[in-house]
Parts: structure tokens; C-alpha cells; sequence
């Protein structure tokens, strides 16, 4: 009897709502460690999990009965209630709709793994703005100004 054999890897990418810098050293780590598990819980394979003050990057390789659509809403949905059970921030903690998810080969994980590990670094030359939508031209998606996540450089 034949077996279902996949390596789907995904890089998500996901925003503060009102793009806050409030993703601080406080509880940074705390907060990559939660994504991480909510990914593994839901029988993926978490590769790196980082960002930087009003984003996250989750890169994953994806069971193939879960929907990249269904894990970003319970990423979403689990650490947003959780950062706020535990009071990180002042007033309510919510994330943009929307997200940018991308697939990798195999051969491309570990420069995907480091770029993500090594986003403080990143940032301290490139806005997210930058970084976002030379994404989306890198993998050449088409995309309309109004509907990618609101950006206050």
C-alpha cells in the first residue's frame, strides 16, 4: 500500500496590528518558543521562529493535513490570546489580518533558517516595508498597494 510523503517548507510572515514596535526582549523569546509549539503541536516541524519589534517570521515545514491558511490563523489566534493572558503589553494585543507565506526546497532551508535567526541584524539596515514587499517581488507576486499590511516608516 502506497504512503503520502511530502517536505512542504513554509516561511509565514505576520505583522502587529497598528504596527506597534511592542514585540520586546521582555517576552521576545518566550513569544518565538509559543509559535514554535503551537506549529509542532499541530503535528509541522518548526524550523526557526523570530522577528523583530512589529513582525514575526514562522518557517515550518508543513504536515500536508493542515492548510498554510489554517495554521497562520491558529498561530495567529493562540499567540495573540496568550500575550495577552500574560500581559505583555499595554491594552490589547491583536495581529494584522493577513499574512505572506512562501515555500522553499530542501536545499534552501538553511539560508532561510539563518536570515530568519538573524533578523535584529537585518533590521538594523532595512525596514520591514523593505523587506516585505521584496518578498513578494521576489517570488513574484502580484500585489495591490491597499491590501498589504499597513506600513508607518
Amino acid at each position: 500500500m502506497a504512503n503520502t510523503y511530502t517536505q512542504i517548507n513554509i516561511h509565514a510572515v505576520f505583522s502587529v496590528k497598528g504596527r506597534g514596535n511592542i514585540i520586546t526582549r521582555n517576552f521576545k523569546d518566550r513569544l518565538n518558543e509559543y509559535i514554535a509549539g503551537i506549529i509542532n503541536n499541530k503535528n509541522n516541524y518548526s524550523l526557526a521562529v523570530n522577528g523583530y519589534k512589529d513582525h514575526v517570521h514562522a518557517f515550518f515545514e508543513l504536515n500536508p493535513v493542515n492548510s498554510v491558511s489554517d495554521m497562520l490563523r491558529e498561530i495567529k489566534a493562540s499567540s495573540s490570546k496568550w500575550i495577552n493572558q500574560n500581559k505583555f503589553v499595554l491594552g490589547r494585543f491583536s495581529w494584522q489580518a493577513g499574512y505572506g507565506a512562501f515555500s522553499y526546497s530542501r536545499s534552501q532551508r538553511d539560508n532561510v533558517i539563518k536570515y530568519i535567526m538573524e533578523q535584529e541584524k537585518h533590521h538594523a539596515g532595512k525596514t520591514f516595508r523593505e523587506e516585505y514587499l521584496g518578498l513578494l517581488q521576489k517570488f513574484e507576486i502580484a500585489f495591490e498597494d491597499n491590501y498589504v499590511f499597513e506600513f508607518y516608516d
